[in-house]
């Protein structure tokens, strides 16, 4: 079975690939993990000055892999389950019961491992191309500098019905009314949209994108590394100073409180009922955005 995700050093930057193109480059826990297992390869290596972070195949990533057996506790390497990071002494909790506590450690080890992009102490450039929905975002809005298709685009769905961000970039990186605008209503968002909102810092063709993006992280070779770092921690430093952790805390205790309304039990139960595709169909389709792009004669 091929890695789930690709390292790779050549001439002066790093290349992260998440490498499931049949899935459209779900999130699971073998995957996040790759991810932060790169940053730190990137990190100690002499000959890397940037980091290239993208997708296999047509798109960055699809989000979280939600399909049958992702669930906390049932990671085995190459499955799309997930390792569980605490335990404590209690009762078995009764079927369908909330542990906020376990729930909160989960999701606060994948946002951990996200922070490490936005950590690292060299540049780190984000393609986006396909789509990045959902938790693709949580991990992508880390990087520092973004580059998108002009064929991409990138949202939050799940702010819908089913989630809220857990490294909250998204209020740091588009302030309040363009965060508020994208994530009251979870619309996804064009490239030429992010470009003019300053999300992105440049849109190109979808088959110059790679190329664009490698050029551009070899440009950092010409900046001493200890510029990079001081000035990339001086950047970021200044939006902890807004209080980016403890956002992050509650927005991570909130994914996992909105996951567990019953509203979400509802909508989760009706996939048996109604199966993924129409559920999903059924939450995009007020807006016509997503895979209900064009099909909705609401939206002008």
């Amino acid at each position: 079975m091929a890695d789930p995700v690709l390292y790779e050093e050549r001439d002066d930057i790093a290349i992260i690939t998440l490498n499931r193109p049949e899935k459209k480059n779900a999130l699971t826990d073998a995957v996040i993990q790759g991810i932060a297992d790169g940053i730190d390869s990137a990190t100690a290596s002499p000959d890397v000055v940037a980091v290239v972070l993208r997708g296999a195949g047509d798109s960055l990533t699809a989000g979280y892999d939600l399909t049958e057996g992702t669930e906390v506790g049932t990671s085995s390497g190459d499955e799309p389950g997930w390792s569980t990071p605490y335990g404590a002494q209690g009762p078995e909790p009764r079927e369908g019961a909330w542990d906020p506590v376990r729930d909160y450690q989960f999701m606060a080890n994948n946002v951990r491992r996200f922070m490490k992009v936005w950590e690292c102490p060299k540049p780190v450039l984000g393609e986006v191309k396909g789509w990045a929905v959902g938790g693709a975002t949580d991990l992508i809005l880390c990087a520092d500098l973004l580059y998108m298709a002009s064929d991409a685009h990138i949202g939050y769905a799940p702010s819908r019905i089913f989630g809220t961000p857990t490294t909250m970039m998204w209020v740091y990186r588009l302030g309040l009314e363009h965060a508020k605008q994208f994530l009251l209503t979870g619309r996804a968002i064009d490239a030429e949209t992010a470009l003019r909102i300053g999300l992105v810092s440049h849109v190109c063709q979808p088959e110059n994108l790679a190329g664009f993006v490698e050029g551009e992280a070899r440009r950092f070779r010409h900046i001493p590394a200890n510029q990079l770092a001081l000035n990339k921690l001086l950047v970021n430093q200044a939006f902890e100073n807004m209080g980016l952790r403890t956002s992050q805390m509650l927005g991570t205790f909130f994914d996992g409180a909105t996951r567990h309304t019953e509203e979400a039990y509802r909508w989760a139960e009706s996939f048996s009922e109604k199966g993924f595709r129409e559920v999903i169909r059924e939450r995009d389709a007020p807006w016509g955005d997503y895979g209900e792009r064009g099909r909705s004669p609401d939206v002008p």
